[in-house]
Parts: structure tokens; sequence; C-alpha cells
């Protein structure tokens, strides 16, 4: 059905004005958030609540459509809509708006039933629209996905990427929306920042509607002919800012300031509704703040792990990921929920190639494109799709880490996987060089964090990895490396060895000092270790794949013995080294300690010749391992 009927056109009438009552109310009640922009997009938004599949009553309905709001800060009008279709008392959300300890915060939260991601960093919201359709398609379902967008937001950079990854995709069950009112903070859009955005839109090939925002009828028809429509589209609606309260009217002031308890008097008059403002302030003293249930995203998985891989042959860590994320694909190929594979043009060099050979259609090339990339894989991951994201570590941590930060506070279940950590780059040089990942994971207090030692270790870890819930960040340099072996020179990491997230392996036993090693120089670290051995000193060896969540009972052992050195070839004030001088400290431990890492900028070298330059080379490390346990 094209065309509103006049039942339909009256009900939503009166929501509107209601809903306009609710946006002046709450934010003057709250004396802060962003009214203009929620007058503007309110009719948008209960039209299309009025026309998709969803169910207050199950926010999560599998089958429903989703609706994302980009510009999160609309908040009044996703709250004022939401609560007139039932998922709450929107008498609530007025009372409650932005205060501490509510769910109703000043940008849109999943906390609050109904929101399907959690925005407020503009340009993100299309990537997270994307990767909801394309779940749709992997699981052959229907479901269509809106996304609402400010117009102002169009300048960002990512929406770009995300609308060229929709068309390669053909993601025909995804609409755009652009709530056209031409004003930002600043001012006029195009004096803030000339752009076309219709022309930008329909370049990458999408179908654009424009329709006036505020005509019911014609809205509602636009978003029928989205739902049929074979190709992306985009609905760019012409709006007011301020709308339907004629003094706030195309007033770019009203982007971010409030109504006084006066001018929300005479808007109130306005729309010819009662003004309860002291009512709600009385709710608003009232409220009690109780623990949130978040409106989770489950991953329901029981994939075929498969035997472990046993390499004795040098090869690197990232083949090993490569064999074993195409084993389980293999695997698992007939299951329902299917495991996907996000890449960014480099396949031959983080070894996704097998993995797109078993299953093409899972397999996901984003281009160069990392920003909508971190966030599409994110957006996957939250529709029960077991999703690994792999690229370079500069790329997949360092230049999308407020992607990360969002997808963590989404609550996503995305797998990780960098190559090309630490200084193992080597000829790369310091561009390509993240010395810094573990450092910027410490502040993401949802990602766990695995540094496997060797191929043996990784190819148990992606096999663990593969029925784990979460956001997980696995790391491992470019180099092949060294096997590690027990005394007896079997494997340490042998066909029996079953990885254990948090445990720390004990590589040697020693009694003269303690070594702690994450990453990529563990090989070196031991080479100087049994040198030393011959010598007559012995230390412990410990490797570290866990180092956010070292356990204490794992690690008091290691701090009996009076010196302790950590080594890590990672920025030496925010890695391992760090986290274990917190750790002593905190256990209140007499340990001297030694943290050696990256303490600047490294240079363009071979591997090898990089590990010399830092000071972690095997002759290197042995003398500073001694001079550093021999010292009174």
């Amino acid at each position: 059905m094209r065309n509103m009927n006049k039942e339909t056109q009256t009900e939503l009438q009166n929501k509107a004005k209601i809903a306009r009552a609710a946006i002046l109310t709450m934010t003057t009640l709250a004396g802060s958030g962003h009214p203009g922009g929620s007058l503007s997009s309110i009719d948008l938004l209960l039209t299309l609540y009025s026309m998709i599949k969803h169910d207050p009553k199950n926010p999560i309905l599998e089958d429903r459509d989703r609706v994302i709001v980009s510009n999160g800060h609309v908040s009044p009008a996703v709250y004022a809509c939401l609560g007139l279709y039932g998922y709450f008392r929107l008498d609530d959300a007025i009372a409650q708006f932005r205060k501490a300890g509510s769910i109703f915060e000043g940008h849109i939260e999943r906390e609050v039933p109904g929101v399907e991601w959690t925005t407020g960093n503009l340009g993100q919201g299309l990537s997270a629209g994307a990767g909801m359709a394309l779940a749709c398609r992997l699981k052959d379902r229907s479901n269509h996905v809106f996304v609402l967008m400010g117009d102002g937001e169009q300048q960002k950079g990512q929406i770009t990427e995300a609308r060229r990854f929709a068309m390669k995709y053909n993601l025909n069950n995804l609409t755009a929306i652009v709530d056209y009112n031409r004003l930002q903070i600043s001012g006029s859009i195009h004096k803030v920042m000339p752009q076309n955005i219709r022309h930008n839109w329909e370049s990458d090939g999408w179908k654009v509607i424009e329709v006036n925002g505020h005509d019911l009828g014609s809205i509602f028809t636009a978003f029928s002919d989205a739902f049929q429509a074979t190709t992306p589209t985009m609905i760019l609606a012409h709006t007011i800012m301020g709308k339907g309260i004629p003094f706030m009217e195309n007033q770019a002031r009203y982007h971010g300031s409030t109504l006084s308890e006066e001018q929300l008097e005479e808007a109130m008059k306005i729309l010819e509704l009662p003004n309860k403002l002291d009512e709600y302030k009385r709710m608003r003293d009232d409220f009690l703040a109780v623990p949130n249930k978040i409106n989770g995203f489950s991953l329901r998985t029981s994939f075929d792990p498969g035997a472990a891989f046993v390499y004795d042959k040098e090869t690197d860590n990232r083949s090993a990921w490569g064999a074993a994320i195409a084993d389980l694909a293999k695997l698992n190929k007939d299951k329902e929920i299917p495991i996907v594979v996000v890449d960014c043009d480099l396949q031959a060099s983080v070894k996704t190639a097998e993995f797109e050979k078993e299953t093409p259609e899972r397999f996901i090339q984003a281009g160069i494109m990392e920003q909508n990339a971190a966030v599409v894989s994110g957006a996957l991951s939250t529709c029960g799709i077991q999703t690994f994201w792999a690229d370079f570590g500069m790329f997949g941590i360092s230049e999308v880490y407020n992607n990360q930060r969002l997808n963590d506070i989404n609550h996503t279940n995305l797998k990780v996987i960098v190559t090309h950590v630490g200084i193992d780059v080597g000829e790369d040089g310091r561009t390509h060089q993240c010395i810094d990942y573990i450092g910027l994971m410490r502040n993401l207090y949802g990602f766990r964090v695995i540094i496997p030692a060797e191929p043996n270790q990784t190819d148990r870890v992606i096999r663990w990895l593969v029925n784990q819930p979460g956001n997980f960040l696995v790391a491992m340099g470019r180099s092949k490396l060294p096997f590690i072996r027990r005394d007896n020179r079997e494997l340490f990491y042998g066909a029996e060895y079953c990885f254990e997230y948090g445990k720390i392996d004990i590589i040697r036993e020693g009694k003269d000092g303690t070594v702690i090693v994450t990453g990529t120089p563990i090989g070196r670290a031991l080479k100087a270790v049994d040198m030393l051995r011959e010598e007559g000193l012995f230390l412990k060896l410990a490797y570290v794949s866990c180092p956010l969540d070292i356990s204490g009972v794992e690690l008091q052992p290691l701090l009996t013995n009076a010196k302790v050195i950590t080594v890590e070839d990672h920025n030496v004030h925010t890695g391992l080294g760090s986290i274990i001088a917190e750790k002593i400290l905190e256990s209140r431990m007499d340990c001297a300690l030694l943290k050696i890492g990256i303490d600047k900028y490294p240079v363009s070298g071979s591997s090898d010749d990089l590990y010399k330059w830092a000071g972690m080379d095997p002759s290197s490390l042995k003398n500073r391992f001694r001079s550093f346990i021999q010292q009174q």
C-alpha cells in the first residue's frame, strides 16, 4: 500500500503533537539536549514505526525490521516515538531524560528497549545499518533496515565508505533517511561545509527520493517505495529545524539549546496541550536508579572446532590463523549461523584467501575502508553471526580506535584478528609499526586481548575463539617464528596443548629472577635465557598471551623472585611492563622491575635489525638480563 489512509494520518498527527510536547518538556526539564533536530525528525520516525515490523513487547524479535538512528543526539525524538509505540512509559523518559542513572541518556543507548545501536559519534550509523542489512542477507531473512541521519553528518567520510559498500553488495533492504533541515551547530550546512547531498548519493549508485519530511502521506509513500526498491535507497526529507513551534523554526541555536520554562509554557499553548513540567519535576526528584539490563545481542554458537593442526616446520602466526579459519569454514559450511570473515584488501598478507575458497559467500571484501569495515563487522556480529575481521594492527586498532570503542560500547561479538604488530613489521617503517595495541585496548573495558606466542598456540586460540561470545583482539607479528620448545626439545604448544584464556605459560623454571614476555620477542628471549643457563644463571621464563587479564594467582609465584624483567615489542610506557608494575604495587611485592620495550618511534629495516636496534636480539637481551639480575 503506497498511500496512507485518513485514520492512520489522524492517529499520527495526534502522536506528533504529543511527541513534540514530550521533546520540549524533557529538554527543558533536563536543561540540556537537542530539541531542534528532534522536532524536525519526529514526523519521519513516527511514520516509519507505523509501517515497519516490530514488537514493543519483544524488542529483539528475530524477524523485526531495524531502525538505526545515526544522529543519536535526537534522542528526545527517539524516546518520544518509542514511548508512544509502547516500548516503555513515555512519562518515565520525560522525567528521567539525562538524569544520572537513567537509561534515557543524552545520546541513545542500547539499554533502551527498541534502540538497536548506541550512537553519538556521527558518521557511523550507516555502516552499522549496512552490517545489519548484510546479516539479514547472509541469514536469508527479509528484514529491512532503516538509518536516520542528519544533514550536517553527511560531511563525514565514513558515510561515503558505507554507501559504496552497500552498493557493492546491493543491499536493497537498506534505506537511509537524511533529515534535511539545512542547519547544524554553527549555522547553515552550506556555509559550514558546502555539499550536494543528493548528487553524492546518486554518484555512488543509490536511488534518491526527495520528500516533504513533514507531510505524513508523502513520507508514507516514500517508505513504501523504499520497501520495494531493487537498490539501496536514500530518502532526502526536507524538514524544518524546530518544526511545529513557530518561534523555534529555522533557528540554528535550537540545535543544542533548550527552552526556558516561560518559552515552554508558550510552546504548550501553541500545541494546545497542558504544561505538566511541575509534575515531571516531582517524578524526576523521586527517581531512583536501578541496574540496567542490556538489550543484549546473544551469540548462540555450537561450531565444530575441529582437530588441532600441529606445526613442526617454521612458519608464521598469520599463516596458522589463515589455515585454522579456513578449516573452521570447511567444517561448519552447513551451519545455519555462519562464520564470516571481513577483509580490507589485505587478503594475501592477513591470510584469508583459503577461507574465501571454502565459503566465498561468507567472505566480505570491504576494500580500503577501515572505518566502515570496523562498524560493519561489529554490527554483523550483533546479529548472531560469528564475525572475524582481519587487518594490519595499525589499521584494525590504531586507525579505527574510535570505531572499536563504539563497538565495545555496543557490546558486539567481534573477533578482530590483526597481523603486522610490533617492530616485527620491519621495513614498512614507523607508520606501519603498531607498537600501541595493548595500550589502546587497555582503554576498552569489554575487549579481551590474546597474543599467541607461535603458530601452534595460534591454531588453538582460533579454534577456541570460534565458540566464544564477546569482543576479542588477537594480535600477531609478520615474520616466521621459532617454535617454543621444552628443555627436552618437545613442542611446548604440542598436540596435547589446550588454550586457556588468562593462563600464564611457564617456559623455563629458574630461581635467579623472572622474565615475563608477550608477543614476537618470545623466541629471542628464550634464546637469551638458555644462553644464560649455560653460564650458570637460571631465570624463570613466563609467556603472557592475555596481558589484560593476568590472574593474581597465576602471577604471584612469578613475583617471588626479587628481580622481574618484562619484554615486549610495544611502547614501553603502556604495555605489559606497565601492567606488571601495577600488579607488583597492588600485591605489595618487594620486586625490582626492568621494563624492556620500545621507547621511541622505530626505524625502518629488517626485523632482525630492528630487534637489535631495540636491544631485543638474543645477545643484547642476555646482557641486559645479566646486568639487571646481578645488580645489588
